[in-house]
């Protein structure tokens, strides 16, 4: 298992391009826009929400068990049964509230 990275981008990117190296050119992009959003607003908050995010995506692709249970969760969102779509969206929601706690502490 990958460890958790610092939350600073280069820590970040190191450890995405371990455990998810495909999504490389869109974290830049959001790296991009939250930086724009940061100038726009006046605010760090943009780039604080971004950091975050990544490091929730990362723990959640550096964790087998989540990254199954989240993979499983995703596969069932379309479902032509509501109930089984339902459940896949609190399951998913769980996964990524799991990550953030994580991250957070």
């Amino acid at each position: 298992m990958v460890p958790r990275p610092e939350h600073t981008p280069d820590a970040l990117r190191a450890a995405l391009a371990a455990v998810d190296p495909g999504r490389l050119p869109e974290t830049q992009r959001t790296k991009d826009d939250a930086f724009a959003k940061a100038v726009e607003r006046q605010s760090l908050s943009p780039v604080r929400s971004r950091v975050l995010t990544w490091a929730r995506d990362i723990e959640t692709a550096r964790r087998p068990d989540l990254t199954t249970r989240h993979a499983h969760a995703a596969s069932n969102l379309e479902h032509g049964e509501a109930a089984v779509a339902g459940k896949a969206l609190r399951e998913l929601s769980a996964v990524l509230d799991e990550a953030m706690k994580a991250v957070r502490a």
